[in-house]
């Protein structure tokens, strides 16, 4: 039987490469393309190897001087111009750039292609998710908003209603500015407050521009939020959201930086929530976009303990072949880990113990405590957004 789930990836886009010392590693790409494949997951999946995105696609998103910029850095990392984001500490400019940004842009099209089509069910990109660059300049290490240039190709093909969500811990900041005024587009960030974190962004009071009020929402949490807190904003505005504006097709963003061990951010979030969290927006897509689902990497710093894990799981859950989280990551991976970069790889599949599982998340229609930050932060988000929706703040 041909697999209904396609994955973006050949060896070639560890090429996305900042230098040595910056935290966005290609290691953690290769280290998860291990991992899947070793656990089997690779095998259930049809591996999808893009050329790079034509100048033609990327000019939907993105202004051709900026593509000038790009490519001319490419070339020549000297002539970056910083005006553009480009040879930044955050955005180093390197040798082949434009190319390997465009790769990862083709996937992206590829998969809103494919799904779309009907050629699949699902489609993965995690090398993509690069949701801080803007039409105009690079951000955030996001060169091109391979998102925000699936869901423009959506929009040309017929698309009348598409969902962004994304779960990163850094606001989603490109894609809603680029969309900020497309009632065809919903998009919904879930992150930690742009009080503590880049990009300074996100809060509970964007709705969208003046032509799409209530297209656009953001939970902007405090730090150290934990994993039932994190689940329950989701559950929370997500699914209320999507159910009301019932998108064709889910286009999910999955950086996984929300980790309680990832080096730049500072929320609490385990391993075994992320994966929860990837199995809610799979569900979500099969009950109100027919299945129709795009799912993307993003943000991941921990480059061993984490990273790997999370997006294998994703992986696995695209291909309805779940992993439980007891499932130990097998003797060969582990012996690659220790060899490549000197650490101890973690040893199983979850992080929490079988009596912390499963994680408990009160509904919110059990009511919310206003003297709970995540809970202020979630009611402040649904007054904001859920009138121009007719939905009601406090109970639906």
């Amino acid at each position: 039987m041909t697999p209904r789930t396609s994955v973006i990836w050949d060896d070639g886009f560890t090429a996305y490469n900042f230098g040595p010392s910056h935290p966005m590693s290609p290691l953690r790409l290769d280290l998860t393309t291990r991992l899947a494949r070793d656990l089997g997951v690779l095998d259930l999946v049809t591996l999808v190897s893009p050329n790079p995105a034509s100048d033609e696609i990327l000019e939907t998103v993105h202004e051709r001087a900026y593509i000038d910029a790009v490519k001319h850095a490419s070339v020549d990392p000297k002539t970056a111009d910083e005006r553009r984001g480009l040879g930044t500490d955050d955005d180093p400019a390197f040798i082949g750039m434009h190319d390997i940004s465009a790769r990862i842009v083709q996937g992206t099209v590829e998969m809103c292609r494919q799904v779309w089509e009907g050629d699949i069910d699902h489609g993965v990109n995690y090398c993509g998710g690069l949701h801080h660059a803007m039409s105009t300049h690079a951000s955030g290490f996001c060169i091109y908003n391979d998102i925000a240039v699936g869901i423009q190709w959506l929009l040309d093909h017929g698309a009348e209603r598409v969902a962004y969500i994304d779960i990163d811990v850094h606001h989603g900041d490109g894609v809603e500015r680029i969309f900020w005024n497309d009632p065809r587009v919903m998009t919904i960030s879930i992150h930690e407050s742009g009080r503590v974190l880049f990009p300074g962004t996100g809060w509970p009071a964007d709705i969208g521009g003046s032509q799409a009020q209530g297209s656009v929402a953001n939970v902007a949490l405090p730090p150290g939020t934990t994993d039932a807190a994190w689940l329950r904003s989701i559950e929370a505005i997500v699914e209320p959201l999507i159910r009301s504006f019932r998108p064709q097709l889910l286009v999910t963003q999955h950086g996984c930086d929300t980790h309680i061990d990832d080096p730049l951010a500072h929320l609490a979030i385990s391993m075994d929530a992320q994966r929860r969290a990837h199995e809610m927006l799979h569900d979500l897509a099969h009950d109100v976009s027919d299945g129709k689902w795009v799912a993307l990497g993003g943000g991941g710093y921990s480059l061993v303990d984490v990273v790997p894990r999370s997006w294998t799981h994703l992986t696995a859950i695209a291909a309805h072949a779940p992993i439980p989280a007891q499932t130990l990551t097998p003797q060969s991976w582990r012996d690659h880990v220790a060899r490549a970069t000197g650490h101890t790889a973690p040893l199983r599949m979850g992080d929490l113990s079988d009596s912390q599982l499963p994680i408990w998340v009160r509904p919110w229609a059990m009511g919310h405590n206003p003297d709970n930050p995540v809970d202020r932060a979630v009611m402040t988000t649904r007054e904001a957004v859920f009138s121009h929706h007719g939905l009601d703040a406090w109970y639906d």
